[in-house]
């Protein structure tokens, strides 16, 4: 098959009660562990949702999820949570489990996504989350995770609306709400860096409907850009990465 899934192969009886085997990277470690895990995101019939499911066979990389009531198909982005981290997950496949189990997804981390489940993994495979954040802070603006106030003005309607940015560097941020801007949608952004206000100009780059939107500050001088990621590596010293997510509900 065509995609690249964490888990080693394994076989599901599909509500037709033929057996279906999904073919993964059969070298990915992975945990066989049954974790409650919250999920949202957008479903087939454009309606979001939010829902509990259970992932198993998870890995630093991605999880087996069962239980999905919507319809979903490969290529959705939706959000995951465990206890209390949360972290964008790309759907790999898709499988009919019949009516107990419901839909089954396999999901990977989106790129720069912490693992959420990271602490309940054996140590020997947290390597690949290590490699993974190692070469995030190797990025010319180190994203952080941690709520920060904004203020987005769609530059067509002028219509103000308040948000956090959850996910934050000097170059951009990625904001969580059920209904994201189209695609290229020119913004004027507003906040402070202490008691300095700025409003650059923005675009948005990315779109997960019934997640979120990922922005880029297109109009910051680099001088700006660099004295913002100050602040926010100042106001996250602790670590590029920390655990300070919201609860899935904020989601919205």
């Amino acid at each position: 098959m065509g995609y690249n899934s964490p888990f080693s192969e394994q076989k599901f009886i599909g509500s037709d009660g033929r057996t279906l085997l999904m073919p993964a990277q059969g070298s990915a470690p992975r945990a066989t562990l049954d974790l409650k895990v919250r999920v949202w995101g957008m479903g087939a019939n454009n309606q979001p949702f939010f829902q509990n499911a259970m992932a198993q066979n998870v890995s630093a990389t991605g999880a087996c999820i069962y239980g999905i009531e919507p319809d979903l198909k490969v290529g959705d982005v939706i959000g995951v949570q465990y206890e209390g981290k949360k972290a964008r997950c790309k759907v790999v496949w898709v499988v009919d489990a019949g009516a107990l189990k419901k839909t089954q997804i396999g999901v990977q981390l989106v790129a720069d996504q912490e693992c959420p489940w990271l602490a309940v993994l054996p140590t020997d495979m947290k390597t690949e989350e290590r490699t993974a954040q190692s070469h995030d802070n190797r990025r010319r603006f180190v994203r952080h995770r941690i709520s920060f106030p904004l203020e987005l003005r769609d530059e067509r309607v002028n219509t103000p609306l308040r948000v956090n940015a959850t996910d934050i560097s000097g170059n951009g941020c990625y904001v969580e709400t059920v209904m994201p801007l189209s695609v290229g949608t020119a913004l004027r952004v507003d906040f402070w860096i202490e008691e300095e206000h700025l409003s650059p100009s923005a675009v948005v780059r990315t779109r997960d409907p019934g997640v979120g939107m990922g922005i880029e500050f297109t109009g910051m001088t680099e001088d700006n850009k660099k004295r913002f990621q100050a602040h926010l590596d100042k106001m996250d010293s602790v670590k590029p990465f920390g655990p300070k997510d919201s609860p899935a509900q904020n989601a919205q």
